[in-house]
């Protein structure tokens, strides 16, 4: 039976300014090359490529009835609220002071775009990626972590070279992959000893 859908001008007059609004996460540009190495990713490849992620690495997941759905909306609306706030650098220690107030400064500004149901359930969805106190979270976030160090990986160290980043920094920020995703730790592990002995990344 097919469903019948009213459609509600305002309502969709909001969804739809709310999807213009979000192109703008294209020319957010982030610290990481692609890993071909031409040129700085922005926030909209990041995001896709942690939901391809998600979708390929899900097994590595300590929870077997984890909520893959519920991981997905997450990564692809995590980083929306830096179309306002900007990409603050992990490693840039001024930059995150003032970081979750950015941030929570722009989620207000975002969200109130949609309509009142689907600005509630995004913001939530983006406020449960950033406490990384559920299972979904915590994956979620693992990815995060994992993302960059491939990608800096696969450019020699660009960004570890760029700014002096050491391993024992490196190992802290990836350190979130010990609960989220335990099974890929090991896979770290063996990057960072590699990239060491490769000189992409100083020991510390």
């Amino acid at each position: 039976m097919e469903r019948t859908v009213s459609m509600d001008k305002e309502r969709l007059r909001k969804q739809i300014e709310f999807i213009e609004e979000v192109d703008k996460l294209k020319q957010i540009y982030r610290q990481t090359l692609l890993m071909d190495g031409s040129r700085n990713e922005n926030d909209a490849e990041h995001s896709w490529h942690l939901a391809l992620m998600a979708m390929v690495l899900y097994e590595y997941s300590p929870k077997n009835d984890l909520d893959i759905t519920k991981v997905l909306k997450m990564l692809l609306v995590h980083d929306l609220v830096e179309i306002y706030a900007g990409d603050t650098f992990c490693y840039d220690e001024k930059g995150n002071l003032d970081k979750a107030g950015r941030e929570l400064t722009a989620a207000d500004r975002l969200y109130s775009i949609l309509p009142l149901d689907q600005g509630q359930e995004f913001r939530a969805l983006w406020e449960e990626f950033e406490e990384r106190k559920t299972p979904e979270a915590l994956f979620a976030s693992s990815l995060d972590r994992l993302q960059p160090l491939l990608c800096n990986y696969n450019t020699q160290g660009h960004t570890w070279v760029k700014y002096d980043i050491k391993s024992d920094k490196v190992f802290d920020r990836t350190s979130p992959i010990k609960e989220g995703a335990p099974g890929l730790w090991e896979l770290v592990e063996e990057i960072v000893e590699d990239a060491i002995d490769k000189g992409f990344l100083e020991r510390a």
